[in-house]
């Protein structure tokens, strides 16, 4: 396509730069490299010449973890993943105070579609909220309802689509301010997110996750980083049937924060090649963190 470097040069950057940074992507490029040798040529395949059903490679999801894929979707098709329904609690009595906040997410959704075999393009739609704050020392409750913010994704693949013990890909995102009653915070905010996965002994799978975002501040009109860090541990159980354990980190540079650490447990349920049902729950294990967040989600390629 025009304005789109040839794979092979993009291939050599890549690797360029990501020798350069340490012996550890040394070992994992060589474990890409290799992998590649052998895997299906599908690069010729774009938006408007599907992949053909039996060259598509597992659905893979960005959910019901936190640490997302590094595998596209394939070119031509296109993937829905949904929370069906996601509760939120969070007690919150520092400061002398004696707050409870509970949310509710309904149909939240991630639409997916395949550009080309190594590019899809992402648009998260967060299409119903509701949010209860009750202030047990001041007496006010407010709700707050309606539609959240909208987020527009593109993620690439470096390698590992289609073959390999490892994959990584790069994940720039905007999120635009459309929600109603306050239930954003009416800025546009952004980042990146570097998602790595690895094969491991024993049908096990490591996926671990980097991130930068730039966020509003909660105090003035200005943007601050936050970095977030996961980390999380997979295998299929019984079946159709898989499991994974997550740590999820997030530290914010902005002044008088607190870092969000969280534990999650999660299962999925693969009804057919195409479609999978997944639920868990979120466990905050510091302060400024919800207190827990379960969640039942719904996933469907075409």
């Amino acid at each position: 396509m025009p304005g789109r470097a040839p794979s092979s040069v993009r291939g050599r950057t890549a690797r360029c730069l990501l020798r350069s940074l340490s012996p550890l992507a040394s070992v994992l490029l060589a474990t890409a490299e290799s992998g590649a040798a052998n895997r299906l040529d599908k690069s010729g395949y774009h938006l408007f010449n599907p992949v053909p059903d039996d060259q598509l490679r597992e659905m893979s999801t960005d959910r019901p973890d936190k640490t997302e894929s590094p595998h596209t979707v394939d070119a031509g098709h296109f993937q829905v993943e949904s929370d069906l329904v996601s509760y939120s609690r969070n007690d919150d009595e520092s400061g002398g105070g004696d707050t409870r906040v509970e949310s509710w997410a309904v149909a939240h959704i991630n639409f997916k579609i395949g550009l080309l075999n190594d590019v899809d393009l992402q648009t998260v739609i967060e299409t119903y909220n509701h949010i209860t704050t009750e202030d047990r020392v001041a007496g006010p409750t407010t709700r707050q309802s309606g539609f959240g913010d909208l987020t527009s994704r593109v993620k690439v693949n470096l390698w590992g689509n289609d073959g390999g013990t490892t994959a990584l890909a790069v994940m720039p995102f905007v999120k635009f301010p459309t929600s109603q009653d306050d239930v954003g915070n009416d800025s546009v905010e952004g980042g990146i997110i570097l998602p790595l996965g690895v094969g491991l002994p024993a049908g096990f799978d490591l996926g671990a996750m980097t991130e930068v975002d730039f966020n509003r501040d909660e105090r003035g009109g200005g943007h601050h980083a936050e970095f977030i860090h996961t980390i999380e541990v997979g295998r299929d159980l019984l079946g159709p049937i898989g499991g994974y354990v997550e740590f999820f980190n997030a530290v914010s540079t902005e002044s008088d924060t607190e870092w969000v650490g969280t534990v999650d447990v999660g299962f999925t349920y693969g009804l057919t090649a195409n479609v999978q049902l997944d639920c868990g729950v979120n466990i905050g294990v510091t302060d400024s963190a919800d207190d827990y967040n379960p969640f039942l989600g719904l996933s469907v390629r075409h």
